[in-house]
C-alpha cells in the first residue's frame, strides 16, 4: 500500500477539543458518587497519545483557557510525546464532560458540559494553519470538532482546505454525537461537506445514516454490511481510499469484538477478540483509529494494519481513562499470544 511519497517520516496533526472528564469513583452511579476521578480527553487527543506512544510524530491543537486546569493537562500530554506547540490559548473554560461506568446491564452513561468552552468559542482568527501544518503530512480531526459550535465548524472547515493545499493526506472519524449537536443544523447539513476531503476515515453504520442516509442490510452479516456501507461512502466521499470500522457482536451469550478494514476495493477483517471484562470502554475507538491510521502511515499490508488496529482496540478496554497508554510490543504480544491474565515478570 502507498499512502505517503518519499522518505518523510509521517507526521500526524490531529485537532480537536481538549477536555477534562470527570469518572464516578467506584464504580458508582452519579446519585450514589462521593467523588469523581479525573481524566484529560478529547478524541483527536486520544489519537494522538496512542501515535506518540507507538514512536509516531503526533502535534495536538486546540483552543484552551491560560489557567491550571488545561495548562496541566497540556503537560501530561507532553509527557506522553504529544507535542503541542500550536495550541491556542484563549476562551474561559475548559469544556467538561462527566461518565457513570456501565456494566452487561446498562451502558455507560455520559453528560457533556462544553458550552461556551475555549474549543466551542474558536474562530478562525485564533489559528495559522499554514505554520501549523508546516511539518505535518496527515489532518486528523472527527465530527465531534464539528459538534460543537458554528464557530468551531467553520475552524475544521479553514484547517481541511488549508490541508488539502498542502496536499495532506487527510483521515476523519465520524464520531457522531447525537447531544452536542445543538446549535441549529442537523449534521447531515454539515459533515458531508467536511468528509470530502478524506483519504481514510473510520465510521460506523448509524453515523453513516445520519450523515448521508446511507442503509444497510440489518440482516445480514456485518462482514456484508460493512461492504455496503463502503461502496455508498465512496460515491459521496470520491478521495475515499481506506475505511475502518469496529464491530461489537453476540455469540453465544460472549461478547466479541472485530474490526474491518476497506482498502483499495478489497476488504479485511481481524479476528474477533472475546471482552470478558471490560475495565473501561471509552476512547476504544480513539484507539482503534489511531491504531489503524499507524499501520497506514507505517504502510504495513492491510490486513496487518486491521490487525494491529484492533488489538489496539481491544486493549484499551482493559485500561482506565480515555488514554490508550500501550507501546507497539503490547500490541504486537496481544496479536501472536492473545489475551493473557499471566503476570509478565
Amino acid at each position: 500500500m502507498q499512502l505517503l511519497d518519499g522518505d518523510k517520516a509521517p507526521r500526524v496533526t490531529g485537532f480537536g477539543e481538549f477536555l477534562l472528564r470527570l469518572h464516578s469513583g467506584s464504580n458508582t452511579r452519579f446519585q450514589q458518587t462521593t467523588n469523581f476521578i479525573p481524566y484529560y480527553a478529547g478524541a483527536e487527543a486520544n489519537v494522538c497519545v496512542l501515535l506518540a506512544k507507538l514512536g509516531m510524530q503526533a502535534d495536538y491543537v486546540s483552543r484552551i483557557p491560560k489557567n491550571e486546569l488545561a495548562q496541566t493537562g497540556i503537560q501530561q500530554l507532553r509527557a506522553h510525546g504529544v507535542n503541542t506547540e500550536y495550541m491556542s490559548w484563549g476562551g474561559e473554560r475548559l469544556g467538561l464532560y462527566f461518565t457513570e461506568a456501565g456494566n452487561q446491564i446498562r451502558p455507560t452513561a455520559v453528560i457533556y458540559d462544553r458550552e461556551q468552552s475555549g474549543f466551542a468559542t474558536a474562530t478562525t482568527a485564533d489559528f495559522n494553519w499554514q505554520q501549523i501544518l508546516q511539518h505535518s503530512n496527515c489532518f486528523h480531526w472527527s465530527g465531534v470538532a464539528a459538534a460543537v459550535s458554528e464557530s468551531a465548524t467553520a475552524v475544521c472547515r479553514q484547517a481541511l482546505e488549508a490541508a488539502d493545499d498542502k496536499g495532506l493526506l487527510v483521515s476523519s472519524d465520524f464520531n457522531y454525537r447525537s447531544r452536542l449537536w445543538q446549535y441549529g443544523q442537523h449534521p447531515a447539513e454539515v459533515m458531508p461537506d467536511l468528509l470530502r476531503f478524506s483519504h481514510f476515515s473510520v465510521a460506523d453504520l448509524d453515523a453513516a445514516n445520519i450523515y448521508y442516509g446511507i442503509k444497510t442490510d440489518t440482516d445480514a452479516s456485518f462482514e456484508t454490511q460493512f461492504q455496503q456501507c463502503f461502496e455508498a461512502l465512496k460515491v459521496h466521499m470520491p478521495r475515499l481510499e481506506a475505511l475502518g470500522m469496529t464491530f461489537r457482536h453476540q455469540h453465544q451469550h460472549q461478547l466479541y469484538y472485530t474490526g474491518a478494514l476497506a482498502w483499495k476495493q478489497t476488504f479485511y477483517f481481524s479476528r474477533s477478540y472475546p471482552l470478558q471484562q471490560i475495565t473501561d470502554q471509552i476512547g476504544t475507538g480513539d484507539a482503534f483509529t489511531a491504531g489503524l491510521l499507524f499501520g497506514l502511515l507505517q504502510q504495513l499490508p492491510p490486513q496487518q494494519v486491521v490487525d494491529f488496529a484492533t488489538a489496539c482496540g481491544v486493549i484499551k478496554q482493559s485500561i482506565p481513562g480515555d488514554w490508550a497508554l500501550v507501546s507497539r510490543d503490547e500490541v504486537e504480544t496481544l496479536i501472536k499470544q492473545g489475551p493473557s491474565g499471566r503476570i509478565s515478570r
